[in-house]
């Protein structure tokens, strides 16, 4: 959902030249910037490799929920196929920012009680070391899919049927917690083009940085 979000967000900049996506299926977008490839194993990029070089910034939002996943299971998609590809992206480009969708709560830690976080704080940890000009960790809360953006999880879907239309009650009472697609989007543009006194965004900064001329408090 977040992917549908940024690349939308590409589309639309002036200043975006080029936008190539990777996953498993097609986008079903058509656009003269927009070049995709699509590939079954994400954790095994070497088939494609010569295709990857050349790009400013990578936006990986690929994930998956962790409702009735193990650590094992949950720990491969996560963690396993992220680090693969951001080792692949780093060889091929050590110019790229690299932008990583986290999420509100995760465990930097790595040695608290919640599975998920503490594997998506293994993954940041990761990510932080890796020989990119930049990278940075992006921890939304609630997002607000707008502009036609869908969840692929049907359960996901269901929760956005009964909370969406309080979106505006939500952004009123819980404005540190709450955010859009678009702001998200916008926000990992702007982050990939100015950079970022910090590396670190919570879902307020992420608001806060999709603004134009806004930054974030180091």
């Amino acid at each position: 959902m977040v992917g549908q979000g940024v690349l939308r967000e590409c589309l639309l900049d002036p200043e975006v030249e080029t936008v190539l996506a990777i996953g498993r299926n097609a986008t079903a977008h058509q656009h003269e910037k927009l070049r995709e490839i699509v590939h079954d194993d994400l954790s095994d990029l070497s088939a494609i490799e010569g295709r990857l070089s050349g790009y400013d910034a990578c936006f990986f939002c690929l994930g998956v929920s962790a409702v009735g996943m193990n650590e094992e299971a949950y720990r491969r998609v996560t963690y396993d196929l992220t680090i693969s590809v951001a080792k692949t992206l780093a060889k091929l480009n050590p110019t790229m920012t690299f932008i990583y969708v986290s999420g509100t709560g995760t465990d930097s830690t790595e040695q608290g009680r919640i599975m998920w976080a503490r594997v998506k704080g293994k993954t940041e940890n990761a990510l932080l070391q890796m020989p990119f000009k930049a990278v940075y960790m992006f921890r939304p809360g609630y997002i607000q899919p707008l502009h036609g953006v869908r969840t692929k999880t049907r359960w996901y879907g269901a929760v956005y049927a009964m909370l969406g239309p309080l979106y505006p009650v939500w952004k009123l009472f819980f404005p540190k917690y709450v955010t859009t697609t678009e702001c998200v989007g916008r926000a990992m543009l702007n982050v990939a083009k100015r950079g970022a006194p910090k590396s670190v965004f919570e879902n307020q900064d992420i608001n806060g940085v999709s603004r134009p001329g806004l930054g974030v408090e180091a």
